[in-house]
């Protein structure tokens, strides 16, 4: 009798700790194979080490499990926990995510200065999601073509009749300022697209290339390189502030971490894929001058003065437009 009751208290114990564990269920935007998931799931099993009887995140996979623009949508509806993804998958709601494409700084200075604690508040008022952590950051964007590009008399850029590759990142630099006719491209169909020639040049971050194999077709990579990656880590609002205090610690102080973490990884590794695709006989192309300086100006400008106009046509209008400005720049770089 003494028996059944010790195994009978046991077994309750064992049950009330399993329900005090709290879980969190989580898709990333990309697929597996990709370095910045590669990322992301390094920073699921820090949680998971760290939070073993406390807090676990349970990955149920990429684009495959839910489509890469339906996941911004999944995470605030409930349908998943936890979503790793860049912002400008979910632009038309927090067009303040384009301080982040902006942005000349990397993380843990955003971190340092309030620029990522406002980048949260605004996703919770605008979203319903909790802004985690921007990973993975101080990483820019390159052009990358499979034929050598073409520059005017000044020096500038020419791209017409460049079959680009464009997305929300950046499709008003290439629009507005290029002039290009882009072709929007999911990220999983740009390996067939330059395969069928559909599109022969994209944008695209100085890592990963090889990872996706776009190496096999595009020959050169453009300087000097624009914009910073936005990728974060948004968790549902409602899921967020039922977790206990101690999960919230968990995830807050391992995301920190992680920032600075894949910032300096992910700086390493575009030195490596640099070395190897020069080494396979990628060429590089340097825009010079005026020509680099009008380049750059117009990447930042035209984005931002998209991140206004969406901003201005939201109800709570641009009131913090000219603070992200400030809080994501830095004049002295």
């Amino acid at each position: 009798m003494k028996t059944t009751f010790f195994a009978s208290a046991a077994a309750m114990l064992l049950a009330t700790t399993a329900l005090a564990e709290d879980r969190l269920s989580a898709v990333h935007a990309f697929p597996e194979t990709l370095i910045y998931t590669q990322s992301f799931l390094s920073f699921v099993d820090k949680v998971n080490e760290a939070g073993e009887g406390v807090i676990q995140i349970d990955v149920r996979g990429g684009p495959e499990a839910i489509g890469m623009f339906q996941q911004p949508d999944a995470v605030r509806n409930g349908v998943v926990d936890m979503v790793y993804t860049p912002g400008s998958f979910y632009a038309g709601t927090v067009p303040e995510k384009d301080a982040l494409v902006t942005a000349n700084i990397a993380a843990p200075v955003a971190r340092e200065n309030g620029g990522l604690d406002l980048i949260d508040e605004i996703h919770q008022e605008k979203m319903g999601v909790k802004y985690l952590g921007w990973f993975d950051s101080g990483v820019c964007y390159n052009l990358w073509t499979r034929n050598e590009p073409s520059l005017d008399a000044d020096g500038n850029l020419d791209v017409s009749g460049l079959k680009l590759r464009g997305n929300a990142v950046y499709n008003a630099f290439f629009s507005d300022y290029l002039g290009a006719q882009v072709i929007d491209l999911p990220t999983t169909d740009v390996y067939s697209g330059l395969e069928r020639g559909v599109v022969d040049a994209t944008g695209w971050t100085q890592i990963g290339l090889i990872d996706l194999k776009w190496n096999e077709f595009l020959n050169y990579r453009i300087e000097p390189c624009f914009f910073s990656t936005d990728l974060g880590v948004i968790v549902n609002l409602d899921k967020w502030e039922s977790l206990s205090d101690e999960s919230r610690q968990i995830l807050t102080e391992v995301a920190i971490a992680h920032e600075a973490e894949s910032a300096e990884a992910l700086g390493e590794k575009r030195d490596e894929d640099f070395a190897a695709l020069e080494e396979q006989g990628m060429q590089v192309v340097t825009l010079e001058g005026e020509a680099a300086e009008n380049y750059l100006a117009a990447a930042r400008g035209e984005t931002l003065e998209r991140m206004q106009e969406l901003m201005s046509a939201h109800p709570s209008g641009a009131g913090n437009y000219d603070t992200l400005v400030d809080l994501f720049y830095d004049d002295s770089e």
